[in-house]
Parts: structure tokens; C-alpha cells; sequence
């Protein structure tokens, strides 16, 4: 029991590692994070990143590689990312007219980051 409690462990933080490697690269392109594990009635967004007067909802996934991480998001997850997205638009001036892009940020084991943007198209 305690070995699956220390991999869970280490797996928890190497993800928010992942996510605060995301969050640097995004803010070094000039979008900030305004957000990270925003949490609404639908789900949890890991990252958001304010792009002009638009948002970039960001899911990261940690794995061994890049494919590796990316088989890990499921369309349980997807339509999370829809609906909490959804929430957070709603808490905007703008409203459901705010520009909104989903980029996955893929994070191998050696802590390189392959982002797809608009990975996720409605």
C-alpha cells in the first residue's frame, strides 16, 4: 500500500512540475496563466492563459512521451474541459462571445514540451 501512495506521490508532483513548466513557456510567448486547476461545476481546467482579449484552456498530460501522454486524454475529459470552460467564459465581460482556444501540452520525461494548439475543436 505505501509503494502505490509514493507513486501517486511522486505522480502528483511531477504533474504540477509539468504544469509549471507549461505555464512558464505560455507566459514567455506573452500569454499569461490567469488560472491553473480552475475548478467549476463541470470539472477542473489545469491552465488558463489570457491571449488579448481571448482565453487558451490548456490540459496537460505527463507521461513518458509526448504519444504516451496524449493517449491519456479521453473524451470523459474533453467534454470537462467544454463545460468548465463554458462556466469560466460565463464569469467574463464577454460572456459566451470571448474567443476561446483548447491546446493540449504534451510533457515527455525529460520535461519537453510539445503543445497542440486547438487540439480540441468543439
Amino acid at each position: 500500500m505505501q509503494a502505490r501512495q509514493h507513486r501517486g506521490a511522486m505522480a502528483f508532483h511531477a504533474g504540477m512540475a509539468a504544469e509549471a513548466a507549461v505555464a512558464a513557456a505560455y507566459a514567455k510567448a506573452g500569454q499569461p496563466v490567469v488560472a491553473r486547476r480552475w475548478r467549476g461545476a463541470c470539472g477542473e481546467i489545469d491552465l488558463i492563459a489570457q491571449d488579448g482579449a481571448g482565453f487558451i484552456f490548456i490540459e496537460v498530460k505527463k507521461s513518458r512521451s509526448h504519444a504516451e501522454a496524449a493517449e491519456h486524454l479521453t473524451q470523459r475529459q474533453i467534454a470537462r474541459i467544454f463545460g468548465a470552460a463554458t462556466e469560466y467564459v460565463e464569469t467574463t465581460p464577454l460572456g459566451q462571445m470571448t474567443e476561446m482556444r483548447f491546446d493540449v501540452a504534451l510533457v515527455d520525461s525529460l520535461g519537453r514540451i510539445e503543445v497542440l494548439e486547438n487540439a480540441l475543436a468543439a
